[in-house]
Parts: structure tokens; C-alpha cells; sequence
């Protein structure tokens, strides 16, 4: 009898290492917390980090982002450890792109490319998908030329380009062509998402909006008693999901939203328009954060800034401090904000709900009112 063998098809998990560049003034522990968000965005996108490297410098250096004595040390790193990829904590210019896999060998991934990476892993929603596909070809476009490097000597003089540049142009102009379908495809599918927004002009809408794993659609099930999809990893939730609620005869939808996280690509800000706009046209905006985050004071204002760049930031806010059971009681102080209600809970093990059931219903109240002035006469005169 032959014996029959079986063949591991996985893919094997890729070794990075992380690389970021510190301003001198900007203190260690930052630093540190940075780079462990870079570390489990690498995570989520099923890489294995095996070192970090970070250089103090006033700015990122053009050519190659470290200085010249850190690259030397990262390449010394790297001829003695196998490693198959590098990835950086800032934006990289096309030239530093080109410099740096030409110093070390390995293939290179600034930080926008690795949270676009994790956008394709999550989107579910043609829209999702689409707004995705046209941000990697946003962020593609200016750094096609290092694709063609290798054509580079083949260029000639006057009258004869070379197969390099014509290739270029080609791949620019197929890369342009797809830009503009995507954008039209969006407009279509805005037009859609347009009209769907008009049907609940009549209705409360709230938004969970914070960073990326906070708890947002844990407690969006909490909440809804739906099944949305929540996972302790960065970005679980890409596409923003609605549910209609009823609580004291009072109708509302409850939007669980993208989480924000820090140099978010302004691509992905762009191409997310129209997922965004559930957050523009909410009428209360429910601020989830991790209070068990070291550095979720940081977060708050992360997201803050998004939101007053989005012109969100004047909306009825009601705070939302998650995972209070990671915290010890000791430390479990924080500042209270006088500019919006502060409500300390645990999506988790459904710790203060009501609390917070209490004081978004008071919210919604008043938003409802707003909506139908006699809404309360109504209802005591139908004897309720």
C-alpha cells in the first residue's frame, strides 16, 4: 500500500521588522506605544515582528528615512537574520522606497501601505471594496516609477525614450483609467447610499465613532442584540453596519463606524467619503474609548481632530469610557470633560449599561423632539 503524503499549503507567516523615526523632544514611552500599534497592525496583517529599530532625529531623512549610521546598523541586522520584510511607521517617498530595498534586499512597506493591506483583508461591501481598491491605486500612482528601475539604462536620447518610459506611461495611464472608473462607480454607489440616507431623514440617527479596537461593535451588539462581527484585532469593522432600535417608542438607527487611527492614509479619509458621511449626518455621536489603553488620552485626541475635520465636532457627544475592567481600581480615575457627558463601562462584561442606556436615551429624546416638536402631546394625548 502506497502510502499517501500530506503537504502543508499554508502560507508561512513573513518576518518583519519595525522602523520608526522619533522627534528628540517626543518621550520614550510614546514612542514605545506608537511602535507597539505599528507592531499589531503587523500582527493583524499576519506578520510576525522579530526587532524594532528607532532612531531620534529632528526629521526623517529624504533619501532613506534613517540616518546613515542606522541604516548601516539595520543591514548588519538583517544579513545575519532572515527577514522578509521591513516596515516603516511613516509615509515613504517613492526615492526612499527605491533607496532602502536597494541597501537592504527586502521587500518594503511603509505604514499606509500596511493599513491598506489590512482594509482589503476586511472589506465585505462592494463599496467597501471599491472605496479600498481606488485608495491603493491613489497611493500607487506616484511610485510607479520605482517599478521600472530596472529599465532605467534603456531611456536612449532624442526621439528614442526607451522601453522604460513607455512602459511607464502605459502602466500610468491603465492605473489613471481605473481611478476614474472607481470614482464613478462610488458616485453611483453614493447616489444609492443617498437616497437610503433620505428615507431615514425622519428617524434619530446615532453613530459610534474612536480608534480602532476600542470595542465599538461589542458594544454595538450589546446595544442592537445583533450579531456584528468584533474581533480583538485593528480595524475588525471597514464597512459601517446599521441597526434600528426602538426604546421608549422612540425609533433610532445605530451606526457602528470605521475606527480612526492615527496618520490614518488621506487616501482612505477620501476614499471613505461616503462611509464617513454616516458620521456627518448623525444627529449624536456615542465617543467609545479604551480606558485601559496607556495611551488613550492620546487616542481621544486622535480622534477629536478627525472629527473637527470632518466638521463633526459641535455634535451632542456622549463619552464613552470602555473596559473598565481592565483597570485598577486604583487608576481608575480620569479627568471628567465638562463639554460632554462621561459614562464608564465594560461592553464586555456588561458592566454600568444602563447607565449609559439612560443617558443616550435622554440624547435621543431630545433629538427626536427636534425632529416632531409634538412628539410628546401626541403621545400623552394617545394615553400612553
Amino acid at each position: 500500500m502506497i502510502e499517501k503524503k500530506l503537504y502543508d499549503t499554508t502560507k508561512p507567516q513573513e518576518k518583519a521588522i519595525l522602523v520608526a523615526v522619533a522627534p528628540k523632544q517626543q518621550a520614550d514611552g510614546l514612542t514605545q506605544d506608537y511602535l507597539d500599534e505599528l507592531d499589531f497592525l503587523s500582527t493583524t496583517a499576519k506578520a510576525e515582528v522579530v526587532k524594532r529599530f528607532v532612531q531620534k532625529l529632528e526629521r526623517p531623512d529624504h533619501s532613506t528615512y534613517v540616518g546613515k549610521g542606522k541604516l548601516e546598523e539595520i543591514v548588519a541586522w538583517i544579513e545575519e537574520n532572515p527577514i522578509d520584510l521591513v516596515i516603516f511607521d511613516d509615509d515613504l517617498s517613492p526615492a526612499q522606497v527605491r533607496n532602502l530595498e536597494a541597501e537592504l534586499k527586502v521587500k518594503i512597506l511603509d505604514r499606509s501601505l500596511l493599513i491598506l493591506y489590512i482594509f482589503s483583508m476586511r472589506a465585505q461591501t462592494a463599496q467597501a471594496k471599491t472605496q479600498v481598491e481606488l485608495a491603493q491605486y491613489q497611493y500607487m500612482l506616484p511610485r510607479l516609477t520605482r517599478l521600472w528601475s530596472h529599465l532605467s539604462k534603456q531611456r536612449g536620447g532624442i526621439g528614442n525614450r526607451g522601453p522604460g518610459e513607455k512602459e511607464l506611461e502605459t502602466d500610468r495611464r491603465i492605473v489613471n483609467d481605473r481611478i476614474s472608473f472607481l470614482k464613478e462607480k462610488l458616485k453611483e454607489i453614493d447616489k444609492q447610499s443617498v437616497t437610503r440616507r433620505k428615507n431615514r431623514e425622519k428617524i434619530v440617527r446615532v453613530a459610534l465613532v474612536g480608534y480602532t479596537n476600542v470595542g465599538k461593535s461589542t458594544l454595538m451588539n450589546l446595544l442592537s442584540k445583533s450579531d456584528v462581527f468584533a474581533e480583538n484585532k485593528l480595524f475588525a469593522t471597514v464597512d459601517a453596519t446599521v441597526r434600528k432600535i426602538v426604546w421608549g417608542n422612540i425609533p433610532f438607527l445605530l451606526t457602528d463606524t470605521v475606527g480612526f487611527i492615527r496618520k490614518l492614509p488621506t487616501h482612505l479619509i477620501e476614499s471613505f467619503k461616503s462611509t464617513l458621511d454616516e458620521i456627518r449626518e448623525a444627529d449624536i455621536l456615542v465617543h467609545v474609548v479604551d480606558v485601559a489603553h496607556p495611551a488613550h488620552e492620546n487616542q481621544i485626541e486622535v480622534v477629536n481632530q478627525i472629527l473637527a475635520d470632518l466638521k463633526c465636532s459641535e455634535k451632542p457627544t456622549i463619552l464613552v469610557f470602555n473596559k473598565i475592567d481592565m483597570v485598577p481600581a486604583s487608576e481608575n480615575h480620569i479627568e471628567e470633560r465638562s463639554s460632554h457627558i462621561s459614562v464608564f463601562i465594560s461592553a464586555e462584561k456588561k458592566l454600568n449599561i444602563n447607565r449609559l442606556r439612560e443617558e443616550l436615551l435622554v440624547e435621543i429624546t431630545k433629538a427626536h423632539m427636534q425632529i416632531f416638536p409634538n412628539w410628546l402631546a401626541d403621545e400623552v394625548y394617545s394615553g400612553i
